[in-house]
This record gives structure tokens, sequence and C-alpha cells, in this order.
């Protein structure tokens, strides 16, 4: 199965660099809606079968120009929404806090997935409903398949998942609004990302970026005792 992981378009939450995560959350700006308006286009070479979204109000409104031009009902999926930020909600992104959030959620796809989020959730539960939804995908027989879904969700299920993308690859490249991360495989078999954002991403044991060493961002100082230079933050048109 060829699977499309699309970042939602921008909010106002992105401009002000928040942690927002509660459903239903906030609509699109002005540009989110020109971002979306431009995905069909953006995705005209790709014969997508299924388009799925998360319950988050975002990637809905992300999705339904994709769906009005290829005839495609929308998915709705709870599993595929951003990581919970639990106590951490509506914190700057560019903050201590903010800071946290990441280095947790890189610390799952390291494979500390039992590290949690104050007041939010575990990376074994987080990672769990977002393999429940691709999984439902897959066995549903489509060949391409998009989901709209939400940047450090997208990132952390790619590095967990994707067996050429580690966490320096992932940390090192936050994902734009309407960023696309395409990848290839099944549950069965395996991931490989084919593309992050448009650019190649190398084949497993052919170096590149991808072979980067994972140590830069393990987990929390005050959870997995591991330090290194922190992840771009939340926020913004990047986040």
């Amino acid at each position: 199965m060829r699977l499309l992981l699309v970042r939602h378009g921008q909010t106002p939450s992105n401009l002000h660099h928040l942690l927002d995560t509660a459903a239903p959350g906030p609509g699109l700006t002005a540009l989110g809606e020109a971002q979306a308006a431009a995905l069909p286009e953006a995705l005209a070479g790709e014969d997508i079968e299924a388009l799925y979204a998360s319950t988050l109000v975002r990637t809905q409104l992300t999705a339904a120009p994709l769906a009005v031009a290829r005839g495609l009902g929308v998915l709705v999926r709870d599993g595929i929404r951003e990581v919970a930020a639990g106590d951490l909600e509506m914190r700057p992104g560019r903050s201590p806090e903010g800071e946290r959030y990441l280095r947790t959620v890189f610390a799952w796809a390291a494979g500390d997935t039992a590290l949690r989020i104050p007041g939010g959730e575990s990376g074994a539960e987080v990672l769990a409903r977002y393999d429940a939804v691709v999984a439902e995908a897959a066995a549903d027989g489509a060949r391409t398949v998009a989901m709209v879904s939400h940047g450090a969700a997208i990132r952390m299920w790619t590095a967990a998942r994707a067996g050429n993308v580690d966490v320096a690859y992932a940390a090192a490249r936050p994902l734009e609004n309407t960023g696309v991360v395409v990848l290839e495989g099944s549950p069965a078999t395996g991931w490989n990302a084919l593309t992050w954002e448009g650019a190649t991403v190398e084949p497993a044991g052919e170096g590149g970026p991808a072979g980067e060493p994972l140590d830069p961002l393990a987990g929390p100082p005050d959870t997995a005792g591991r330090r290194g230079p922190a992840p771009e933050p939340p926020g913004g048109t990047g986040r």
C-alpha cells in the first residue's frame, strides 16, 4: 500500500505556536484554507482510493477539497489525531513545556513507549491507535491511501514504523502545513518512507541523512535520563 500522511492546513494556534491538541480544535486560517484548496493539484499524480481525516476539525477542513476533487468520502478516525498534550495543552511550543512534549514524542519513536506526557497519553497508546487506522486502511484493500493528520503524530509514527527513518531524521524535519510524507509497505511487512515533503528518503542501509545516529532526541531528561539538542518546537507554520 502507498500511504500519504498529510499534515493539516494552518490554524490560528499554529500562528501563536501553541500546543493545541484537544477536540474539536480550531479551524483553518485564510492561508490554511488556501493550502487545503491547493492539495488536489499538489497530489494530482497520486491515484488516491481512500481518504481519512482525524476527529480534529482542521484535518477534515483540509481534506474537504481533495474529497470533492476525487469524489471520495472522508473517513473520520480518532486514531490519527494529534498526540494529546495533556497538562501541557495550550502551552507555547517554544517553551520548556513544548520541548518536553516533543522530546517525549521522539523518545517513543526510539522505543521508550511507556513514557507518558503529563496528564496525557503514553507512546504505546498513541502508536496503537495510529496503527489501528493504518491497519484498517490496508485491510480494505486500497492501493493508495491519504490520511490528513498532524505534525507530531506523523513524524513520530514514521520514525517508529519506517525502516529507513530514524528519530534524528524526523526530529530535524518539521512538516510544513499540508506537507506530505509518502510511505510504501504494509502492517505485515513493514514500511519504508519514499519522500518527505518531496525530498527522496534514502533506502535503509544506503547511507544519507536517514542513517544519522539516534542520540539527539532520546527522551526527556527527567524520565529517560538522556539529553541532546532541542527538537524543532511545535507551533507556527512548521508544526
